[in-house]
Order: C-alpha cells, then structure tokens, then sequence
C-alpha cells in the first residue's frame, strides 16, 4: 500500500487555516467505513471466512460507535481482525507536539497541553501520527496493573521537586497513550477482576483516575477486546459490568468451507520463505484433516483447534519437502505425500485431547489424516481410470517409497505409466508443473489413494513405505 509522506509539521493557526475538521476516532471510524462500504473497496483486508458472518456484525457496532468484544476460540482470526479496524483510521492525525496522551491541536486534555495552549495560542506546535502508531495492545495477564493500563505517579518526576498533588506528575498508561486511537486488550477474563474494574470508567465515562488525583481526563478511544468463550468459567471471567459496558459481542469462528481454509492457508504459510512446492491436492489434505480433527469427538472441542494447525501442518510437509532434496540433490523441493506424516509428531502439541483419548494421541490424528487422504482422492483422482498404474504391480511386483527417496528415483521405481498426464490434470497440475518432482508427487499420491480404497496393500519399512497388490 502507497504510504504518503509525513504532513508537515507547523503550529495551530497553520492547521486551522487548511480546513482540517476535528473527528473523534469513532466518528472518524463511521465515516472512512461508510466511505468504503460505498466504493466498493475491501473493508478488511486479509480477513478470510468471515464476510457474510462476522463482518457484518463489526461493521454495524463500528457504525454505531460502539466499544466491542470478539469472542471466539484460539486461533480463530480475533486478534487480526482487530489490527485491521487500524486502516480504518484517517492515514495522518494531527497531534500537539510532545504530548503524551496525543491530544489533538483543537481540543487538548492533559494539564500539559492546556498550559501551553493558553500561552502560545494560536503558535501551538502541531506534529502529526500515522495510523499505525494510533493502535495500542495489551495481552491480559494475571500480573497486569492498573499502572500499566492506566497509569502511576512517576517518582522521577517528584523527585524533579514537583508536588505530588501535581497532574504532570503522572506517568500515563497503555491506554492513555492511546488515546485518540484503538486500544486492544486481547484475552480481556486473564485480568484480574479488580483490574477490569478500572476499565468501567474508560468504557462509560470515557475518563480515567489515577491515585486518587483530583483529574478528569476524557478519552477518545475505541476500546475492543478479545476473550475466548471457555475463559468465562476455566480461567476467569469478564466482570458483569464491564460486559454491560461494551456495545457489542461478536462471535468469531473458525473457516468454514474447504475454499475457505484453504485461502487461509495460502494466505498465512510462509511457502515461499521455504521454496518448496506444496501441490493443491495436498493443500486441500491438509485443509481437510484440520476440519476433521475440530469435528473429531476425540478432540476436546471447547478448547477449539487453532488455523495455525493447518498453517503450520502445510510449512512442516514444505519444510520436509526441502530437506529431503538437501540431503539427496533433488533440483526442486515438491511435496509429496510421503512428508504428510512427520506433520503428526509436530502438530500434537497444539491439539487438546478428551482425557480419554491419553495415550493415542498420535493413533488419534493418523488416522484422522488418512481419512482426509482418501477423501480428497475421492474428489480429485478417485473416478480416474488408474488401471495402467494397477498393472505396473504383477506377480510380486512392488514399489518403495519414503522422505528420503527422492523424485527421480521413485519414478524409475514405478516405471513409465500411460495416462500421468490425465492423473497429473485430475490434481490440477498443469502448464508448469511437468517436472520430475510433480509426477512423482501425482503418482504417489495416486498409490496412496489405491491403498487406502483397498486395491493395494501397504508395508511399513525403515524409511518409507512399500505399496503391493
């Protein structure tokens, strides 16, 4: 995105003479989202899965000018989603010089920018904030103080001789500091309930309090927080109060077609950092174990199963593509089906299982992964006439596969076979994808697939596996 360079920076006088309007950062949110709704122009950006469900909801509470919680569970997108409200603010926001609370020129706050407002008038030294710099975030912690979200007496500045009694002897929290700008407290039940309660006058007052000093500091803020639905009775809770205070509570969710996880994927796993090819074919595997591991009764399913399972499930068969062609001078990385496996052993850390299941864990998600295996086959290939590969096993023919055999090899294995081009278009491989690496990859997964509908059988060896009739 085409970012415009830094306005310049002038006094009071000189921004009133240009026009500028001053907006509080909900009206400023209404309006650049009314404008988009409008054009046309996408709204947020790299959110998947969530247009016609979750989008929505946020667009009418930001309309509204409402302060919001995203409840949903881990891994579902919140805190993304909440990064991207920031586009919606206006790309350069005028501020006072060195305040640290960035009060805006027109209408200054804190006990700093009022003095010298009343001193220098109109000579009052205007800078100016990007966007990116308008968005504070907070990840809620047991051990969160009211100091860090809002603020403390700064014993620097009392030693400097000043009163204590004195409002510039504050030293501001997160959430001051984000004033004039959207502040995120992600997890919002892991603080402590006596800590939430110093967020009610934020939310409703729209002021803070600090140590019992007799100052009144309106924010303009939008406040959006993030929490998971099991947080409410395992971790903590959001005090019934502070629920009262939020405008809105939009339920998130994880994708919920295949499309849409594999969008996901594409979008958030680094295959290009690795350099390996990861087929569609095995993409759409890997999105489809991932649904079916959520939908598994095996799985605890209130603790949910994040999108950086499948994200990272398809960086770790790329990363296994890659090694083997380090290790034995394939040309090309191309994933294959081979390297479907390791993603198990990687991958059960981040799944939580019924405590009936203790155990079989792993038993749990190969099975899983084969089942998605065969019916992305089902849905690719499983109509192809895949007789000229059937025949390549005769009277105790076989073929060895494994990680660590690499491309050229296991096609010299299966030997010439008419119709790979159709078995190679039926897993939508087409002008570009004729290397080595690709065929082997077509062809097993095509071996995988008779083996799982029963027309091979399979051996497991040191190092890979052998198919047979």
């Amino acid at each position: 995105m085409h970012k415009s360079p830094t306005p310049a920076s002038g006094t009071l006088r000189e921004l009133r003479d240009s026009g500028h309007r001053h907006r509080t950062v909900k009206a400023e949110i209404r309006e650049n989202l009314l404008a988009r709704l409008r054009s046309g122009e996408p709204r947020f950006p790299g959110i998947v899965g969530f247009d016609e469900t979750v989008l929505p909801h946020l667009e009418r509470a930001l309309i509204a000018g409402h302060d919001l919680v995203l409840l949903g569970e881990r891994g579902q997108g919140k805190t993304r989603l909440i990064r991207t409200i920031v586009d919606l603010l206006d790309e350069w926001s005028p501020v006072v010089a060195g305040c640290e609370i960035n009060d805006h020129p027109y209408a200054p706050v804190c006990a700093r920018c009022l003095r010298l407002a009343a001193e220098l008038g109109g000579d009052l030294p205007v800078a100016w904030r990007r966007r990116e710099d308008r968005y504070g975030e907070k990840l809620a912690t047991p051990d969160t103080s009211v100091g860090d979200l809002i603020g403390d007496v700064d014993p620097m500045k009392i030693a400097e001789g000043r009163t204590l009694g004195d409002p510039e002897t504050v030293h501001y929290g997160l959430v001051p500091r984000t004033n004039r700008g959207v502040f995120s407290v992600n997890e919002l039940p892991d603080l402590a309930e006596r800590i939430q309660v110093a967020l009610l006058n934020v939310l409703e007052e729209r002021d803070i309090q600090v140590r019992g000093y007799n100052l009144r500091l309106p924010l303009d803020i939008l406040l959006v927080a993030s929490a998971n639905p099991e947080d409410y009775t395992n971790r903590g809770r959001i005090i019934t109060p502070l629920k009262d205070r939020f405008g809105a509570e939009i339920r998130t969710h994880y994708p919920r077609t295949i499309d849409d996880e594999l969008a996901l994927i594409r979008q958030e796993a680094a295959l290009g950092e690795l350099g390996a090819d990861l087929p569609d074919h095995l993409l759409e595997v890997i999105a489809r174990f991932t649904r079916l591991v959520r939908e598994s009764t095996a799985v605890d399913t209130r603790s949910g199963v994040s999108a950086r399972f499948s994200i990272a499930a398809a960086e770790t068969a790329a990363a296994s593509a890659v090694r083997r062609t380090a290790l034995t001078g394939e040309e090309r990385p191309v994933t294959r089906v081979c390297d479907l496996p390791q993603v198990v052993h990687t991958l059960r850390g981040k799944v939580e299982f019924e405590v009936s299941e203790e155990g079989r864990e792993t038993e749990v998600l190969a099975h899983l992964l084969r089942r998605a295996t065969a019916e992305t086959f089902r849905v690719t290939i499983g109509g192809a006439d895949l007789t000229p590969l059937l025949d390549r096993f005769g009277e105790g023919a076989q073929v060895e596969s494994g990680e660590l055999v690499p491309a050229h090899e296991l096609l010299r294995r299966i030997g010439r076979i008419d119709g790979l081009s159709k078995i190679m278009a039926g897993l939508g491989m087409g002008e570009g994808d004729e290397s080595p690496g690709h065929a082997a990859a077509a062809l097993e997964f095509a071996l995988e697939g008779l083996y799982l509908m029963r027309r091979l059988s399979k051996d497991e060896v040191a190092g890979g596996s052998v198919y047979r009739t």
